[in-house]
């Protein structure tokens, strides 16, 4: 039986192998163009026909990946299908989904589930299938492994199973996919020697772990590790305002420590589809063991606190002004999620102008990247990005910086602005009309 395994090593080393990538997304898409460029063949599988059309006309639907990438891609043998019988034709299936979580802060794992289940009909022998969505420890053993082996053939010995986190960081340009380790476990040896066969044709590092929940947990770990010290900053940012104290000189100072500290700035909340989603997942695991996880719910509401903390922030300046925010116009500076992105999946940015306009503010946006605000699962608005001009800037009773994004010209944006709330630190020299939030 071992001659499948070795059969799926050799065509991944020799680069004959068909890899098949479902869900092109900001995983997804980085990852085909990865192993387009590297000369295999990619076929991209998506629900979404509207993505498929463009990836086919060689056009992106992500910022930061350019449109010339995806057109070259076309011309070297990638091709986009929403045809999900075409998973057969792939030796390599690496699901790129999404995980959300559902209104009770629960794992949605609806995405992973019908995808395995769209592609369940048409797995065979020699393939190895790889779930990189974050998600609980033991949902490629509960939930893909009794599917894939539902027609019979065996993981281990017919077909192999892996599971391997991405590890994407949209915007940063000190990383690519090729640059970041990558962590692997599968469910048998014979899996994991597959997946790293897989996955060390495109990757400069991988790092293998003993099983897929270990694989699993390492991501959350990583998310977690990220979620407790931003939470932790967060508070100290409150306590800090209230003695009178700058929380950013005070991080700066303490980060010229060389041992023992690693700098984590406090901002307006979390966003992303990571780092508020990912804690959760264990959060929700843990408690079948019966177990809380105190440090992790507890961050989770500190960080969740930051937009009201923000707009009280906004509604002390606008009473010392004498001014209700109701009926203030607000122009809030960026709404996706991080600096220099397109992305808006948990953005805070937009929960922030959700309590403007319920608290009765006439709300406004302006971001870059975002020219006109999408069409989101739980959230809407009619915009699009206001133009910053100084007229434009004037016009507004208070402005709240919310995404830090470079492209803004932060002297204009301070010069024509009666009131700024900056909630991220952006303005350290103190002045009459800025607030640090």
């Amino acid at each position: 039986m071992s001659g499948i395994k070795q059969e799926s090593v050799a065509r991944f080393k020799k680069k004959e192998a068909v890899i098949g990538i479902v869900g092109l997304g900001y995983v997804g898409l980085p990852l085909m163009l990865r192993y387009n460029a590297i000369g295999f063949r990619v076929l991209g599988i998506d629900i979404d026909e509207s993505k498929v059309v463009k990836l086919n006309a060689g056009q992106s639907y992500i910022e930061h990946i350019p449109g010339e990438k995806i057109a070259l891609a076309r011309k070297t043998g990638f091709e986009a299908t929403s045809d999900f019988s075409r998973a057969s034709e792939c030796d390599a299936l690496i699901l790129c989904v999404p995980t959300p979580l559902n209104k009770y802060r629960e794992p949605d794992m609806s995405f992973v589930i019908n995808t395995t289940d769209a592609i369940k009909p048409y797995l065979r022998k020699g393939q190895v299938v790889s779930l990189e969505s974050t998600t609980y420890p033991g949902t490629t053993e509960e939930e893909l492994l009794p599917r894939v082996q539902e027609g019979g053939l065996q993981v281990g010995e017919d077909i192999f199973l892996v599971y391997s986190p991405e590890r994407e960081d949209p915007g940063n340009p000190n990383f690519e996919t090729r640059t970041i380790p990558k962590v692997i476990g599968g469910h048998t040896p014979n899996c994991l020697e597959v997946g790293v066969a897989l996955y060390e044709q495109a990757i400069d590092q991988v790092v293998c772990v003993s099983s897929t929940k270990a694989a699993e947990m390492t991501k959350l770990l990583e998310n977690i590790h990220r979620a407790v010290n931003i939470g932790l900053v967060n508070e100290m940012k409150v306590v800090a305002d209230r003695m009178g104290i700058d929380i950013f000189e005070v991080v700066d100072a303490a980060a010229t420590k060389p041992f023992g500290f690693t700098p984590y700035y406090p901002g307006p909340g979390l966003g992303g589809h990571c780092i508020p989603i990912d804690p959760f997942y264990l959060t929700w695991k843990a408690r079948e063991y019966g177990l809380h996880t105190r440090f992790i719910e507890l961050s989770g509401e500190v960080n969740q606190a930051m937009p009201e903390y923000v707009v009280s922030k906004l509604m002390d300046g606008l009473n010392e002004r004498g001014r209700a925010l109701k009926g203030s116009r607000v122009l809030v500076l960026g709404i996706a999620y991080k600096k220099n992105v397109d992305d808006m999946r948990e953005s805070p940015s937009v929960e922030i102008m959700e309590l403007i306009q319920a608290k009765g503010g006439i709300v406004a946006y302006s971001d870059p990247h975002v020219p006109v605000f999408p069409k989101m699962r739980e959230h809407h608005f009619e915009l699009s990005s206001e133009p910053l001009t100084p007229e434009s800037l004037a016009s507004f009773d208070a402005v709240v910086l919310a995404t830090d994004h470079d492209r803004f010209d932060y002297d204009a944006i301070s010069q024509h602005s009666s009131l700024l709330v900056d909630s991220r630190g952006k303005y350290r020299a103190p002045q009459a009309h800025i607030i640090k939030a």
